[in-house]
């Protein structure tokens, strides 16, 4: 397993600090709970609506806390990364309301809407082969061009700015049993079991993924992480591999990697459509697949859910132009 140095790895002091620092910034997006959906999953849920942060998505707290960073250190260069979208968008805005510009390596197969997502919030966009390795070689390129590198989830700014919505979350509802967020290069997760394991140490966390980029899940079960998979899921956000400081923390922190079918994405998507008439994205849908693909962990707990994000084609999905009673 891959050794982090103190440098490397966030600490929870490290999410408090981020909290502060991006308070002016970020949204502390709403809880919701739904009975009806309640009786459909056969637990008491509660629903982190990250869907209706900043830019769409949860992403939007690590980009924030990064470029505040620089900030503080007095660096004023323009940033580079590589992203589906999400993270683009969010490092974009993040960068223009700091006077500076954000160059994004994106695949070439990205979700339009995202694409024209990071083109409309300042970014510049480079694209690639839809491949980490294309991805990864992208960002070099940039960085060895002088621009600083601001990675989607392996960065110890990023994970500690995305570990605020479970900060947040548990300060609101500390009587969760268990704690589930997507995963794909890991940021989210593993900055969340921080959270849970420094706040309520006996909380469950699981992270939920495709079956069609179970990279994260192969690696857990292994205790190695996996350094090439050929993913193919709808769950676009969740193509990324995990980490490499993400990952040592997802195996330390992190209780269980459950795997969901696409079917059970799409499922899950369309239950939280008909009954709370948010969009939320594949990405997000997988934590609703995994209670449902997996209800033997979580019947008659109390489950706190996070919504990583609702960027989506609406034409891609007909169910979301149904009524409520369809």
């Amino acid at each position: 397993m891959t050794r982090l140095t103190e440098q490397q790895r966030p600490v929870f002091q490290d999410i408090v600090a981020a909290r502060e620092r991006i308070a002016g910034q970020v949204r502390n997006t709403d809880v919701i709970e739904n009975i009806e959906l309640n009786k459909i999953l056969g637990c008491d849920a509660w629903f982190k609506c990250e869907n209706l942060q900043k830019t769409g998505a949860f992403k939007f707290r690590g980009a924030s806390n990064a470029i505040l960073r620089l900030r503080e250190n007095g660096t004023d260069e323009d940033v580079a990364t590589h992203s589906s979208g999400n993270h683009g968008a969010a490092l974009a805005t993040a960068a223009q309301s700091d006077g500076r510009n954000a160059h994004v390596v994106m695949p070439r197969n990205s979700v339009a809407s995202k694409v024209e997502a990071v083109r409309r919030f300042g970014g510049k966009i480079v694209f690639c082969e839809p491949s980490q390795e294309a991805r990864e070689a992208g960002l070099a390129r940039l960085v060895a061009e002088g621009l600083i590198p601001i990675p989607p989830y392996d960065h110890r700014d990023i994970i500690a700015g995305q570990g605020t919505a479970a900060l947040e979350f548990l300060e609101s509802h500390p009587h969760l049993d268990i704690l589930i967020t997507p995963v794909g290069g890991g940021g989210l997760v593993s900055g969340s079991a921080i959270v849970v394991r420094h706040l309520r140490p006996a909380m469950s966390v699981f992270a939920a993924e495709p079956f069609g980029a179970a990279d994260t899940a192969a690696s857990f079960r292994q205790g190695t992480r996996v350094t090439s998979w050929q993913p193919d899921t709808i769950a676009d956000g969740l193509r990324a591999l995990v980490g490499e400081i993400t990952f040592p923390i997802i195996r330390e922190c992190v209780d269980n990697v459950l795997t969901v079918s696409e079917g059970g994405i799409v499922d899950g998507m369309k239950l939280v459509w008909q009954y709370t008439k948010m969009i939320i994205e594949p990405s997000s849908a997988t934590v609703i697949a995994a209670i449902r693909e997996h209800p033997e962990l979580f019947a008659g707990k109390r489950v706190g859910l996070i919504l990583t994000g609702g960027n989506i084609d609406r034409d891609q999905f007909p169910f979301l132009h149904m009524d409520r009673h369809d």
